[in-house]
């Protein structure tokens, strides 16, 4: 298996740092407005991921953190005149929600970054001791000049960086890109008790202390998105490399942007698009196919055409799927379990071959729409045996387990009407009324249900 480590700029074989047990780490979202394309993009590019390393037989100890102490949720909170925990119990529920609709598999730790103060302390407090901190009148501030490989994941040099999202411009640091560690306490803010005074923790320092808890000072597989590379998990590297005296991090992941006409997607920009928008018009599996079309790392160039896309394409899935369920294998079918065993094989190799180059989910799907294809022409043909349809199944729900597209959710099965309507012309045909029967096919038709009637019965399919 490869992987494309940011550290290193390539692809690199991955070995995890203790046998088959993986520990992975993803930057999950700070919770000051409803989850957005971006993060249900990160979200589902890093539980592919896990499932693949799952499936190929690793044991993957996967932890996603919320944000829920942060400047954005204390501005969003005064706005609502609501208190900033109030905020975090009103909007977690909903990513939970969002996440679960997009088919995403629950973390084994979800960690909130104010369940954690004592942690973040103890590691300011060991920085301190080895001199990597100062004091400000605001806050504790980490010395970047005294990491020397400050700079090594985004591959700037520290005089060359720029201020980036949340590093905050204060004249009185000796450095640019010092970043704070504990800011002291305003009036009517959230604060906790600390060596330094009352106060909070910055942003960079939640993660280190999160990820260390759970998976140690050091762990296997990093994530989140491409944004974070610089200032976040620069400074993730930093603070925990220098409290612990080891290497944080084996492997970088980062997944692409979401772009609308070329532009990443943002609130600034007036592009900006919320989960809950979007599932009001698709089905969350929809956006889900709709991610994995892209590579993880590939930007998402994000439209209504793109998701009626994936949706035409999902639909194909869906329908092959019902129609393999329905097919009725002859006593005289030519094609048996040990041929079609190879057949599943071939796919099953090329999926992992895929699968194993750094994630590639675009050639995933090719294979497996190459495999339907194949599939098809035998139910066609009615040639398919009753272990070979059984071996067809069983194929399919293996790799299901990775992408998650095949079995449809609630939303996408038929509603009651055209159910009923189905119902009724199957009535008219058992009664040879033969006029009655083409009637409801043609409304069938208009609703862009198609129906196909064969010596196994009758079939449908979305058109």
């Amino acid at each position: 298996m490869k992987v494309f480590n940011t550290m290193s700029g390539k692809k690199e074989d991955f070995v995890p740092l203790r046998s088959k047990n993986v520990g992975m780490y993803v930057c999950g979202p700070t919770v000051y407005d409803f989850g957005h394309l971006g993060h249900g993009r990160s979200a589902v590019s890093f539980d592919v991921i896990r499932r693949f390393l799952i499936y190929s037989g690793y044991k993957v100890r996967f932890v996603m953190n919320f944000t829920d102490i942060d400047d954005k949720m204390i501005n969003r909170a005064a706005m609502m005149k609501i208190s900033v925990a109030e905020l975090a119990e009103r909007l977690i529920p909903e990513y939970k929600r969002d996440y679960q609709a997009l088919g995403i598999m629950p973390p084994d730790v979800e960690p909130r970054a104010t369940d954690h103060i004592s942690e973040m302390i103890s590691i300011i407090a060991g920085l301190e001791q080895k001199g990597f901190t100062y004091v400000l009148k605001d806050g504790v501030y980490y010395d970047v000049r005294k990491f020397a490989e400050y700079g090594k994941l985004s591959k700037q040099k520290i005089d060359e960086l720029k201020s980036g999202a949340r590093v905050v411009l204060n004249e009185d640091k000796r450095n640019p890109q010092d970043f704070v560690l504990w800011k002291f306490a305003k009036e009517d803010e959230p604060q906790w008790d600390s060596p330094w005074g009352k106060g909070r923790p910055g942003w960079h320092i939640e993660c280190s202390a999160m990820s260390s808890k759970y998976l140690g000072s050091s762990f296997d597989i990093h994530g989140g998105g491409a944004d974070l590379i610089f200032p976040h998990h620069e400074c993730e590297i930093a603070q925990s490399e220098a409290f612990s005296g080891g290497p944080f991090v084996k492997y970088w992941l980062h997944n692409g942007f979401i772009q609308v006409n070329n532009e990443k997607m943002s609130k600034s920009l007036g592009n900006f698009f919320t989960l809950r928008d979007i599932f009001k018009s698709y089905d969350p599996q929809v956006v889900r196919f709709m991610f994995l079309q892209t590579h993880y790392r590939s930007p998402i160039e994000f439209s209504d055409l793109v998701l009626k896309q994936s949706k035409n394409a999902l639909m194909r899935l869906h329908d092959f799927m019902r129609r393999l369920s329905d097919y009725i294998p002859s006593e005289k079918a030519s094609v048996k379990d040990h041929q079609v065993g190879d057949l599943v094989s071939l796919s099953e190799r090329a999926f992992c071959e895929a699968m194993s180059d750094d994630f590639e989910t675009p050639a995933a799907l090719a294979v497996m729409f190459d495999f339907v294809k194949e599939v098809n022409r035998m139910i066609d043909n009615n040639i398919l045996s009753a272990d070979a349809k059984e071996n067809i199944i069983n194929y399919l729900n293996r790799i299901d387990v990775v992408l998650g597209l095949l079995k449809p959710t609630k939303s996408e099965s038929l509603d009651a009407e055209i159910l009923r309507l189905i119902e009724m012309r199957n009535v008219a045909r058992m009664n040879k009324d033969w006029t009655k029967a083409d009637q409801f096919r043609a409304i069938l038709l208009e609703k862009g249900i198609m129906l196909e009637d064969g010596p196994n019965g009758t079939t449908w399919k979305r058109i």
